[in-house]
């Protein structure tokens, strides 16, 4: 992503902001595996989206209005030493030079240098419970300045949280943000397809998973957005399953939830399709229950409609089906009002989607749920679940778990399905399935 992508980031926030008032924000820390091996290194999202710096022990601060400049980096110092062990690192011209900073000072002089940044600042932003050392190092700044006010020091007087900005910003995703984000879908859906085309009895979950992770980074997206969710028979009941260690089998279906994430943003999909290719009828009744739900859900999804639409249509088209095939019983709209269907669908339809795979921004807004607007990426992903030891409903749906599952764009007469080119119709899964084997 360009600097100046990044410059207008920092624009924005800072008039938002308000002259008088300064905000504060950390990178994520290197975090250990085990003894003396480190987790891969993944900067925290709100830092990435207004810095574009991948470095940890990074501390930004913007004071809008600040005649010597008003974006300032706190980073490593460049070190010959750590740079031959590790690779090459932005280092304090780096940081001006690179990422735009208009000052740079090493991360060891922050304690040094806040007290004076805050002097004289009316409130600061800042993400409040996140980080235990920036919400010690700034109750601590703050009274630094507090016991100088007989110098005529004064201290901010009112502490904000940064996310209520910020994340509305993330919220409306530009241009530039939709390329990549078009691109982690593309990639994700050939990754998707690609198992399907693997897929088959006698193979195990982590097989597929492996095949899916293969494309991923041969397409050059090294990371994936969330563990994959590699769910053969019963296991697709269980709704965050991730142990991807069964065995394929025949008859059964399997349910992938995945998605690769490139340059921080994140796709995410789920497809269901049969091991051996073609669906039984039972199976087949059931995920055409669930695709009708998606199809309604995708229908809602256009500016002026609430987050909730979607959510109501998916549920009206399942409970209507669920009565049909007899697993539950009575007037719809009861079964709707009283959430019996909750029995086989127990979550929401979707959920924002950018650089987090649940991403931020709020879905209510004054108690009223907000209305989409163009800009705005969500997942639908109805589904139905029917737990194997679920002894009031036939044998035949036992077992049984679908989950279907894209990447929708708002656009401004309608939406955008970012994840359309991976198979979801029952006819063209079994097509491609069949080709395969």
């Amino acid at each position: 992503m360009k600097a100046s992508e990044f410059k207008k980031r920092r624009k924005q926030l800072m008039q938002r902001v308000g002259a008088g008032n300064i905000a504060l924000i950390s990178s994520a820390s290197v975090r250990t595996r085990n003894r003396d091996v480190d987790y891969p290194f993944r900067q925290d999202s709100d830092f990435y989206y207004l810095t574009g710096f991948n470095e940890a022990d990074a501390l930004a601060v913007f004071v809008p209005g600040r005649e010597e400049g008003e974006y300032i980096l706190f980073c490593r110092e460049f070190d010959e030493t750590k740079a031959l062990w590790e690779g090459a690192h932005a280092g304090l011209e780096g940081a001006t030079k690179h990422y735009s900073a208009d000052e740079a000072f090493p991360i060891g002089e922050a304690d040094e240098r806040l007290p004076d940044l805050l002097a004289g600042k009316r409130k600061v932003f800042y993400p409040m419970g996140q980080n235990a050392d920036l919400d010690a190092g700034v109750l601590d700044w703050i009274n630094q300045l507090r016991q100088k006010a007989r110098s005529g020091v004064t201290a901010p007087h009112e502490l904000s949280a940064l996310e209520q900005i910020l994340h509305e910003m993330r919220l409306f995703k530009s241009a530039a943000e939709l390329k990549l984000m078009r691109h982690a879908a593309e990639v994700s859906a050939q990754g998707h397809i690609k198992a399907m085309q693997a897929c088959q009895a006698g193979r195990h979950e982590y097989q597929i998973e492996a095949e899916l992770v293969y494309h991923f980074m041969q397409a050059g997206l090294r990371a994936v957005a969330y563990p994959s969710i590699v769910a053969g028979g019963k296991n697709a009941c269980t709704l965050h399953y991730t142990g991807n260690t069964d065995m394929l089998k025949g008859g059964d279906l399997l349910l992938i939830d995945a998605g690769a994430e490139c340059d921080h943003y994140a796709a995410d999909i789920t497809r269901t399709f049969p091991v051996s290719g073609t669906f039984s009828d039972a199976q087949r009744e059931l995920y055409q229950l669930v695709l009708d739900a998606q199809y309604a859900a995708i229908g809602q999804v256009k500016p002026g409609a609430t987050w909730i639409q979607p959510h109501d249509a998916a549920v009206e088209v399942l409970a209507r089906g669920l009565v049909k095939l007899g697993l539950l019983k009575g007037s719809v709209k009861k079964l709707i009002k009283d959430e019996k269907y909750k029995a086989f669908y127990m979550h929401r339809t979707g959920h924002w989607l950018g650089m987090d795979v649940h991403d931020v921004g709020d879905y209510k807004i004054n108690g009223e749920w907000r209305t989409l607007e163009p800009g705005m990426v969500l997942t639908v992903e109805p589904g139905l679940y029917i737990p194997a030891d679920y002894k009031k409903a036939d044998a035949k749906w036992r077992g049984i778990g679908i989950r279907i599952e894209d990447d929708v764009l708002v656009t401004e007469d309608g939406c955008e399905v970012l994840t359309h080119s991976v198979p979801k119709t029952i006819a063209d899964i079994e097509a491609l399935m069949q080709q395969a084997h």
